[in-house]
């Protein structure tokens, strides 16, 4: 009895020592694995997450980047750093390739830099990613410019002018190509119907000019060249056509008053061609003191020994002051320059007449009728065969002036005058 006494509690008691730790075990274990179940996939959803937010935040770092490369690249662009400009817009590319701007720079430094296959490349590659872009269509424009391509050229900034019609700059430049291309009229009626979105648009204006002038319209392109240039005081290719239209017009003294200000403009102190206005437009006012001084600068500098034109001036004025010495310089330059020129033998000729060589003077300006037979050159060798005791001479020389040019005036009395001299010799001599 003792026995089962002692082995029945043993018995009894094994469940609740034993079993109850066994439970808890278990249910730790069930508990431990369900947590790592439910526990585990969010541990996976958050590394995704935080990937996700690392790229996105790279992204966003390298498109910052991206923009600081760009401006550099254009401020060097800018500066004509074209290298350094390449380089950066090249990293700035690398880190964002989807950007249209950075392409159309690209293209641009490429076009710069004389590499029209590149830069073609670039701007499709712009175009591709924006075809929108009023940079990509302007700048297509220009390089199609370049290449002589036109009507290209036209539809690129006609395009433009639609993505943007607030830049008066497009209708301007689609103007020139339809100029360029000879459609006159249509330039004309283009930018009139743009201008009435542009009132104030000195472009708009200086390019009616300019069609104007095309059209014989020297005084309505006086008009709006001057409008361009109350509207762009400062823009010194509309001061400079407003003063050639003005010498078209024979304004020479409002022409000389612009002229002598654009050459005291220090970005202006190399353009030979304004002082070669303003000399002209001195002469044309009687005032040739001044004038050949502009003319005696012209021809002293080096390039001035190859001037053609500065010596032909300064011949015209020399022998207008009667200084015969620099006459004969002047003359003798242009022969050595300008030999197939009939200017310089006919300003000799000129020379040796006032020093009383008839003969030399004779052989200078028939060389000068041989290389053209203009009614002056004619005149000039008749006066000086009827100088020298030729009428005969002298009349052929006037009947063919007449000829090229009946309504020349001085012809008809130099021959009649001749014929008047010729029948008093007749009546005396019997």
């Amino acid at each position: 009895m003792k026995l089962v006494e002692t082995s029945a509690p043993a018995t009894h008691h094994t469940p609740d020592v034993l079993g109850t730790p066994a439970r808890l075990t278990a249910v730790a274990l069930l508990a431990l694995l369900g947590w790592a179940a439910i526990v585990a996939p969010g541990c996976r959803g958050h590394g995704d997450y935080t990937k996700e937010h690392v790229s996105g935040a790279k992204k966003k770092m390298d498109a910052l980047k991206s923009g600081t490369e760009w401006q550099m690249a254009h401020q060097a662009f800018l500066a004509g750093d074209l290298d350094k400009a390449m380089r950066h817009c090249d990293y700035s590319i690398s880190l964002n390739d989807n950007v249209a701007r950075s392409h159309v720079l690209r293209g641009r430094i490429f076009m710069e830099m004389g590499n029209l296959e590149q830069s073609s490349i670039a701007f499709s590659k712009a175009e591709t990613l924006d075809p929108v872009n009023v940079d990509t269509q302007y700048f297509q424009g220009i390089l199609a410019e370049r290449l002589t391509r036109t009507q290209d050229a036209l539809t690129r900034y006609q395009k433009a002018a639609e993505l943007d019609p607030s830049n008066s700059q497009y209708p301007v430049a689609a103007a020139e190509m339809l100029i360029d291309l000879n459609r006159i009229a249509d330039a004309k009626a283009y930018l009139v119907a743009s201008r009435d979105r542009f009132d104030h648009s000195a472009g708009i204006c200086q390019t009616l000019g300019q069609i104007a002038l095309l059209e014989n319209d020297a005084e309505g392109a006086a008009k709006l060249f001057y409008e361009a240039s109350l509207l762009a005081p400062e823009n010194q290719a509309i001061i400079e056509d407003l003063a050639n239209a003005q010498i078209t017009l024979g304004k020479f003294a409002e022409a000389e008053t612009i002229l002598a200000r654009m050459v005291k403009v220090e970005k202006n102190s190399d353009r030979r061609d304004l002082r070669h206005l303003r000399a002209r437009c001195l002469t044309q006012l009687n005032r040739p003191v001044e004038a050949r001084t502009i003319y005696l600068d012209l021809t002293a500098d080096e390039q001035g020994g190859s001037d053609v034109e500065a010596w032909i001036g300064l011949a015209e004025l020399s022998h207008t002051l009667r200084d015969n010495q620099r006459l004969k310089t002047s003359a003798t330059r242009l022969i050595a320059i300008a030999p197939e020129r009939s200017e310089g033998f006919s300003f000799m000729g000129l020379h040796y007449k006032k020093a009383g060589n008839l003969q030399a003077a004779a052989q200078n300006f028939d060389k000068a009728v041989q290389i053209e037979g203009s009614p002056q050159h004619l005149l000039l060798l008749g006066m000086t065969l009827q100088e020298m005791g030729r009428p005969d001479d002298a009349r052929r020389c006037y009947s063919a002036a007449q000829s090229l040019d009946p309504a020349n005036t001085t012809a008809g009395q130099l021959l009649t005058s001749l014929e008047r001299g010729s029948a008093v010799a007749g009546v005396t001599t019997e």
